[in-house]
């Protein structure tokens, strides 16, 4: 049960933010940094420290500007599965549980918080710099937890998923109101 509270962690952490979420767990594994981590064990450590170290960096500075959350929104948009499910494996290699399904649950984890991260982004028409701020911090607590204190990182990334199946009902009766609207105009 741990393992599954700390995978959801995880992958709620990928689920905010895709590159330092990555660069976080090879730098908390210490001088191993990502032997542990599926698919980036594959990749040459000093190049994958720069390119992740490089993509949090232009993840930090383009969350400031309205085109940069756009930009960014799409690509996260696409890699969040892979990386909640890279992630979730991570954090869950000594579980009995089958791979597949821990990739699959931290997968659409993470899309789903990146869903209602890109419908309150059209919502409101951009996020403001404080939401920004939320969301970088909620990523490392995230991370954080899921290494040392997995059942408080679970708990927060169901409070996560509880707040995103309120965001689709708020949604849904902010557009059934406008369809009304529209109805009445006519």
């Amino acid at each position: 049960m741990i393992e599954i509270l700390a995978t959801l962690s995880a992958s709620a952490a990928a689920g905010i933010r895709i590159a330092l979420p990555l660069l976080m767990i090879g730098i908390l594994q210490g001088e191993k940094l990502w032997s542990q981590v599926p698919i980036l064990s594959y990749v040459y450590s000093p190049i994958l420290l720069g390119l992740l170290s490089s993509w949090t960096v232009l993840e930090l500075v383009a969350a400031k500007k309205l085109l940069g959350q756009r930009i960014l929104q799409l690509v996260q948009l696409f890699l969040s599965p892979l990386v909640g499910a890279i992630m979730g494996l991570a954090v869950a290699s000594a579980t009995e549980m089958p791979h597949w399904v821990i990739g699959l649950i931290g997968g659409m984890l993470a899309f789903i918080l990146q869903l209602v991260q890109v419908g309150w982004f059209y919502r409101l028409r951009g996020l403001p710099g404080w939401a920004v701020f939320l969301q970088n911090t909620l990523c490392v607590v995230l991370v954080c937890f899921a290494l040392a204190a997995p059942t408080s990182g679970g708990l927060i990334a169901l409070i996560l998923l509880w707040f995103a199946v309120l965001s689709g009902k708020y949604w849904y009766r902010w557009y059934g109101q406008g369809k009304k609207r529209e109805g009445v105009k006519e």
